[in-house]
């Protein structure tokens, strides 16, 4: 949603569905939905509805005031858009342009009007239209032109469906805001705020449960698919599926906060996802845990901003990354902890995870930032490697699950040896990328958070100071240097706002709290006027990049908040 009023980017019926307004990556031609007043001076200040994903606009005008009210109703089956406006003073003339376009703007649809709607029908989808004004068509878009004054109101509704199936039963656009509110207000009312941080950390959280496609369970990494990491460059993907990493980093932040429904959704998920052979375990999938998820290029979008190209799936599906096996069973052990209830079946996938990784954790990999220029003994595969094993053995040693625990500790401490051997640079003082290698990398910054080593080894400390004087510009933090590292692309990209959260809880473990606040305050003031943050940000030119909203950047402030109102000091036994 645009700060002019108009849904500029929408995939219906799923996260990973083919868009149906695509003007975020072209123009209002490949589709988008303005709602707004026809004075082209009107000014206008928006922000959620108290703790919910209800969306107020204000405009205010020569001639008067209206507020339009969007939101989604919590309907698997058809889901719909809701816009109310409604007049506060004056008369405002307002005009809604909807132009649908199917097939990520690349389709227009047949259009009829059936039942008193306006209904779209392109191939496999069908989307209606109902309003109390007079809608009329034009140049392939649907208007309306009303005037709304004070008191007054007016309402669309657009809901999609199979286009072999009738028009849903309509949705009472003014009777479903309430329970759309209460749905949000109780959810939310379970969390366990820290104190001093309730306003963005409620905001994330609400962000990330939004990321949650609730019918199955799973959880995407953002809604958007080709923001660029660089303005004009080739840093392009899309977002709009379900990372393992992603997805139990998000689930340790809402664990934390004391959301264990979310949890139990998502272990059954996986259970679903990855069923069969562990050796076919994939980094993600769909929504759903499809595994295919073929990459390809719209090449009729030009890309936000003109950076092309526009992918449609992420060929990163394929490649091997050690580190999810550590990020799953962290977050089981997590889940496990939190008192949700054991899973014959979740222990007999773990253990088969760990088989396989048993086979296979001395390979190179990919890594976490799925680089395209081969494979290395990335140091944070390793690492969160070891955090499989040791999770496996505590399993056994501590909850009394069943398993060779012996064997796993044996090969923990294997791991353990060989990182400290090989991955530490004696001259620098830092951890780096990759065995042998001179490039740094920020994941680095989480071995004292996964356990790895204590807060006060000298080693972690030295690897904080590294990163900050050849990673951080002004305190964001860099995944690592383009120059250093061969990722396979040309170009260079922003500052990743979760590592440069991950920057303020590594300052926070080694005591340096102070500097761990005024980092999180600085993050923190980087969110858009709704409190959203993007995947990264450009510190030279003040904006934000690539994916929008970005799961990665919302459970990182989470997670640091936590850090820094909790009266713990010793180091956490979990992941994240």
């Amino acid at each position: 949603m645009s700060k002019q009023g108009s849904i500029d980017w929408l995939c219906l019926p799923r996260f990973d569905s083919p868009a149906c307004f695509a003007a975020l990556l072209g123009s209002d031609d490949n589709g988008h939905w303005r709602l707004a007043p026809r004075d082209a001076d009107a000014k206008s200040s928006r922000h959620y509805r108290g703790d919910t994903l209800v969306l107020e606009t204000e405009w205010s005008t020569s001639s008067g005031s209206v507020r339009v009210i969007d939101f989604m109703p919590p309907r698997d089956a058809a889901p719909d858009i809701v816009r109310i406006v409604q007049g506060i003073s004056g008369t405002v003339s307002m005009r809604s342009e909807l132009r649908l376009r199917f097939d990520y703007g690349h389709v227009v649809p047949w259009v009829q009007r059936a039942d008193g709607q306006v209904v779209a029908i392109a191939g496999p989808d069908a989307v209606s239209l109902r309003s109390d004004v007079h809608q009329y068509g034009r140049d392939f878009a649907t208007y309306a032109d009303f005037e709304v004054s004070a008191g007054d109101q007016a309402w669309f509704v657009l809901t999609w469906h199979p286009s072999h199936h009738p028009v849903p039963k309509p949705t009472d656009a003014i009777a479903s805001l309430r329970p759309t509110e209460t749905y949000w207000t109780d959810w939310i009312g379970r969390t366990t705020d820290a104190d001093g941080f309730e306003d963005e950390v409620t905001r994330s959280i609400l962000t990330l449960k939004a990321l949650t496609y609730a019918p199955s369970g799973g959880i995407v990494a953002a809604p958007t698919t080709s923001l660029p990491e660089t303005l004009g460059g080739q840093r392009n993907w899309d977002y709009r599926f379900c990372w393992l990493r992603d997805a139990t980093m998000t689930l340790a932040a809402m664990l934390r906060s004391g959301f264990t429904e979310e949890a139990v959704a998502w272990r059954n998920w996986l259970l679903r996802a990855i069923a069969g052979d562990p050796a076919d375990l994939q980094i993600m999938y769909g929504v759903t845990g499809e595994r295919r998820l073929t990459e390809f290029e719209a090449g009729w979008l030009p890309g936000f901003g003109n950076s092309a190209p526009v992918r449609i799936g992420n060929a990163a599906a394929e490649q091997l990354q050690l580190d999810v096996f550590g990020e799953v069973m962290d977050v089981l052990a997590l889940a496990r902890e939190s008192g949700i209830g054991p899973s014959d079946d979740a222990w007999s996938m773990q253990r088969g995870l760990m088989r396989r990784l048993t086979d296979i954790w001395d390979q190179p990999d990919e890594g976490i930032w799925e680089v395209r220029g081969g494979r290395q003994h990335f140091t944070y595969s390793k690492v969160m490697a070891w955090v499989a094993f040791d999770r496996a053995a505590r399993a056994v040693e501590r909850f009394g699950m069943s398993g060779p625990a012996k064997q796993w500790r044996a090969t923990a401490d294997q791991i353990h040896r060989e990182v400290c051997e090989k991955a530490f640079d004696t001259d620098r003082g830092t951890f780096t990328q990759a065995y042998g290698s001179k490039a740094l990398d920020a994941a680095v910054l989480l071995i004292p958070q996964v356990g790895f080593l204590p807060p006060d080894d000298p080693r972690v400390a030295g690897t904080v100071e590294a990163v900050q004087r050849e990673l951080a510009y002004d305190g964001f933090v860099r995944r690592y240097i383009t120059d250093h590292t061969d990722d396979g692309l040309p170009g260079d990209e922003g500052a990743f706002l979760i590592c440069s959260f991950w920057l303020a809880d590594s300052l926070s473990l080694i005591g340096r709290v102070g500097e761990a606040r005024d980092l999180y305050d600085k993050l923190v003031a980087l969110r858009n006027d709704v409190g959203l943050l993007a995947e990264e940000y450009d510190p030279v030119s003040g904006r934000m990049l690539g994916n929008f909203p970005q799961a990665f950047s919302h459970l990182g402030l989470v997670n640091t908040a936590w850090h820094l109102n909790s009266t713990e000091t010793p180091l956490r036994r979990s992941a994240y």
